[in-house]
């Protein structure tokens, strides 16, 4: 089963809502004091996430929080300021002059957390026995996938420390794709090629949450000392990690890391203004408040630009049936979400500058792309990009003219008759994402729509769109600089296609399954726009994608707020930037903090 974070290959799905903040209430049995008490004595930071990880297996991971920015690398990674794509496990990598070959070479001398070495074997291990292998349901080998075939590319062992990859064409974000977790095949390897009582792989049901956290064998900064269900994660340093610092000596420098789950904005906040945290994502009705304690508080406010990512909502399209032949959506409300002027005035309703001034306190701006505006490739309004102004009139203009209608009350129907009322699902864990969705609600109630809010746990909401039983869904992804990277939500055969989900592997049958026109076209140009190398050829195939998007309206984007996180002053070396999807940790293994 699929779904679509905040996606994208693995950064690009994360599931977060951003500045509409799912953060959190961390039970009475976290202890704060004691975890005060053991700050005293060994460097050690204190955070927290939103809510539990599904997994703590990186192949079968769709969602956050997820453990693996903490426990693993890749053989490359992205720098958390600039999105430049930079070694990390490989030290170096040659691309040949047909750009279809590409060899990394590792770094010397690398192990495991448990002391085993780290080779090319398990390089190849990762990608050819489990990214790339189709039995194995893992949503990271949609970003391998290349050209129209959606061909994988071979992978081949050349030494204990050079392997190379065979691509079926060239790709230009393929060296992007390989963030993806390096995993460890003498721990691992056993899993994959045996099967246990239900017939599938054991790899499918390895390293899940009820795993002891000490057996996770890890190559990242730390490794799991201990999980505690709904309270906290604790993290360990990695006394192998491959990192050294300026001079030589050992990264991490923070000997742990504690995870606390806390599950809402408010207690987020309450915690960490008495201290209990050294760091936290702020919303925008938070700036104002903790703004005025910084000096007294010891910590500062840091404003990291305009939040990479998309905020939007979207309806699902899908006119597919399941093997028995009944419909994943209601057909009489699929003919609506399929009809693009019912979209287009859903567009038009929404009073998104009216959010901004009221909900996020002017902090932050109107979102009508779906790529980052960080990204070279993001086409702004001034450069022709179609946007939907708040103009009800419009709306019900567009609707009447779709065949739509009016009672004396004001109320939608179709043409059958129909009263146009749909549900909404929605993270629960946040106040002011309540109060957005509240706002979308009483916007589309004045163009005669009824708009039902279920706010749900996450994870039940990641259940409920993975198997396509939603009408409408409100969320946030994390972004980046690489479209491609979208290609997993944007292309119709990716695994997180939402908006029209298509089959799977390991997921039961469809049928009657229909891509439009329109979403043939993105799949074309994500084709294109992989194969092509010559940058302002790139930016105007993503133009027109764009473009598309802003016409047809599979999601209807709202706005962009602006990153801002508190720090203590006791931690040092943050870096800080709205391209930061790990919520200020992007180079934790050379933060440090002080006991003063």
């Amino acid at each position: 089963m699929s779904v679509a974070a905040f996606a994208y290959i693995q950064r690009w799905r994360y599931w977060l809502l951003a500045g509409l903040a799912l953060a959190a209430i961390v039970l009475s049995a976290c202890q704060p004091q004691n975890l005060k008490s053991q700050a005293a004595r060994i460097p050690q930071l204190v955070i927290s996430t939103t809510t539990d990880p599904k997994t703590f297996n990186y192949a079968l991971n769709n969602s956050v929080p997820n453990v693996f920015s903490f426990t693993f690398d890749g053989l490359v990674d992205e720098h958390g300021l600039t999105a430049e794509v930079v070694p990390a496990l490989a030290e170096s990598w040659q691309v040949s002059a047909d750009k279809k070959r590409i060899t990394f070479t590792l770094r010397e001398g690398m192990k495991w957390s448990d002391g085993q070495p780290l080779t090319a074997d398990d390089v190849l291990f990762s990608y050819k026995d489990v990214y790339l292998n189709e039995t194995i349901p893992t949503d990271v080998r949609d970003s391998f996938r290349i050209g129209e075939k959606k061909l994988l590319p071979d992978v081949k062992k050349l030494d204990d420390r050079r392997i190379e990859f065979i691509l079926p064409e060239p790709s230009s974000p393929f060296v992007r794709a390989l963030v993806a977790k390096i995993l460890p095949a003498h721990s691992l390897r056993q899993t994959v090629f045996t099967k246990g009582p239900d017939g599938n792989p054991r790899f499918l049901s390895t390293w899940g949450t009820d795993t002891n956290p000490t057996e996770i064998v890890t190559n990242g900064p730390y490794t799991i000392e201990s999980y505690t269900s709904s309270q906290r994660i604790v993290y360990r340093r990695n006394p192998y990690y491959w990192r050294k610092g300026a001079q030589g000596e050992a990264l991490p420098y923070i000997d742990r890391i504690i995870w606390q789950v806390v599950e809402n904005s408010d207690g987020r906040m309450l915690r960490f203004r008495s201290g209990d945290l050294d760091m936290a994502g702020l919303r925008p009705e938070d700036f104002s408040l903790l703004k005025r304690e910084e000096q007294r508080g010891k910590f500062a406010i840091l404003n990291g630009g305009a939040a990479s990512g998309t905020t939007f909502i979207a309806l699902n399209q899908n006119r597919a049936t399941n093997a028995d032949g009944k419909p994943f959506v209601d057909p009489i409300k699929t003919r609506w979400f399929t009809n693009k002027a019912f979209r287009q005035a859903i567009a038009y309703a929404l009073d998104r500058q009216s959010i901004i001034n009221n909900l996020f306190r002017g902090i932050g701006e109107l979102q009508n792309s779906p790529i980052s505006v960080q990204s070279p490739y993001f086409l702004s309004p001034q450069q022709g990009l179609k946007v939907y102004e708040h103009n009800p009139q419009k709306a019900k203009a567009l609707l009447t003219g779709a065949g739509f209608k009016y009672d004396p009350k004001g109320q939608l129907f179709d043409a059958d008759g129909n009263r146009i009322r749909f549900t909404m699902i929605l993270p629960a864990g946040s106040r002011s994402g309540q109060q957005f969705a509240a706002q979308m609600q009483q916007d589309l109630k004045r163009i005669g729509i009824q708009l039902d809010l279920n706010p749900v746990d996450f994870n039940v909401m990641v259940e409920s769109v993975g198997n396509r039983n939603w009408e409408c869904y409100f969320i946030s992804y994390t972004g980046g600089v690489e479209p491609n990277d979208g290609a997993n939500y944007w292309t119709s055969s990716g695994t997180s296609h939402d908006f029209n989900q298509g089959p799977s592997v390991g997921s039961p049958p469809i049928k009657n399954w229909v891509v439009s026109d329109w979403e043939q076209e993105i799949d074309r140009l994500f084709i294109a726009g992989a194969r092509e190398y010559d940058e302002n050829k790139r930016k105007q195939i993503y133009a027109d994608f764009q473009r598309i998007v802003q016409e047809q309206l599979p999601v209807i984007h709202l706005v962009t707020p602006t990153a801002l996180s508190a720090i203590r002053d006791r931690v040092k070396g943050v870096q800080f930037s709205g391209l930061d999807t790990r919520g200020s940790l992007w180079n934790v293994y050379e933060l440090k903090v002080t006991n003063n």
